[in-house]
């Protein structure tokens, strides 16, 4: 194993993954994702190789979304059937996308899975976050905020009967064909391998393709993320790609926060969650393309770039990763603070109307 794939951790470093662990710990118990979105990003920003970012996250993602998915099954949240289901397919997935990763590595350096990991974020986080930001906008307009319905795919996809494929998913309480769900938690695991982030695909495919609600489907990622997780975990190990050290301190933080999140779901409305979701996808972007030409640059793909543009770009890109980490935790906290608010407001009326 490359000594160079780790970084020296001081005190202030690890008071920064903590904090970030407590972050991705509640965006994962929120919206249901790894929280990896947030969690490799901000490890790439103190100069962690996108590999060992990688590997690192996959490591501290299962207990943590163990622990999530305990909390949201306590709330009726979690569909464990289909979360096995998407999680096996996703598996192999998974060793395909570890493959790549590593190959990356060998060929270019770091600054190849430096580039390759970021390019990634940007296209998905481009591609999903848009969607989900003008699928939050179009619900909230609407007025359609409490109930949240299957959409015309998901209805094709339930109607669709192939015989001797067909399984029955309390969630939705329809029958689907495992050939819809097979690619699906393919899809999932490659990208999970790639930038660590399952949940980009996992919880929109939940929701448009299969049907779920929104709780539902953001928790039951989080069944898949813990099977995603272990395969993972083995598979960098093994090449000497994750630093435990990184994987336990954000897994510190992240035990704290994740409970949090998944108190935070029994509170709000559905559309909240697409809402955090495309809120930091889309500042995450920013933030991961500003240093793209960074890693062009050491690859000499571009011109060579001047050391100071460098350090500049480094450090506008990790301003504006402090910057998701901070709208993340607020809305959430904010509407986590609200909601608990509302709800015992709620109950402190009906108890006296039950006393009159």
């Amino acid at each position: 194993m490359d000594t160079l794939n780790f970084i020296q951790l001081e005190p202030l470093t690890g008071i920064y993954l903590f904090v970030v662990g407590f972050v991705g710990g509640l965006v994962s118990g929120f919206i249901g994702s790894g929280g990896a979105f947030v969690l490799t990003p901000a490890m790439m920003s103190l100069g962690v190789p996108g590999i060992v970012a990688v590997a690192s996250n996959m490591c501290h993602k299962f207990p943590k979304a163990l622990v999530g998915a305990m909390k949201r099954a306590k709330y009726g949240q979690v569909d464990v059937k289909m979360g096995l289901v998407l999680g096996i397919s996703a598996e192999a997935g998974v060793l395909l996308g570890a493959h790549y990763q590593e190959a990356i590595k060998r060929q270019f350096g770091d600054a190849g899975s430096n580039l390759y990991v970021s390019v990634a974020f940007v296209i998905i986080l481009g591609l999903v976050g848009s969607f989900v930001m003008r699928d939050t906008i179009k619900s909230y307009r609407s007025g359609v905020i409490e109930e949240e319905k299957p959409g015309k795919i998901a209805l094709w996809i339930q109607s669709v009967n192939i015989p001797g494929t067909m399984m029955y998913f309390p969630s939705i309480n329809a029958r689907i064909s495992v050939l819809f769900t097979i690619p699906l938690g393919f899809a999932t695991g490659l990208l999970a391998a790639t930038i660590a982030v399952g949940g980009f695909i996992g919880v929109p495919a939940q929701i448009y393709i299969l049907g779920l609600s929104s709780l539902m489907a953001s928790a039951t990622e989080l069944v898949i993320a813990f099977v995603m997780g272990i395969g993972g975990t083995i598979k960098f190990a093994w090449s000497g790609y994750v630093d435990i050290r990184l994987a336990m301190i954000i897994l510190a933080g992240s035990l704290f926060g994740i409970q949090l999140g998944a108190i935070g779901t029994t509170y709000v409305k559905p559309y909240m969650i697409k809402l955090v979701m495309g809120v930091i996808m889309m500042t995450v972007l920013i933030s991961r393309a500003i240093v793209i030409p960074v890693y062009l640059s050491q690859l000499d793909l571009i011109a060579p770039l001047a050391a100071n543009t460098q350090w500049w770009l480094k450090n506008v890109s990790f301003a504006i990763m402090l910057l998701a980490l901070a709208l993340g935790a607020g809305i959430i906290l904010t509407a986590l603070i609200k909601g608990r608010r509302e709800h015992l407001q709620q109950q402190s009326t009906q108890m006296a109307n039950a006393t009159a």
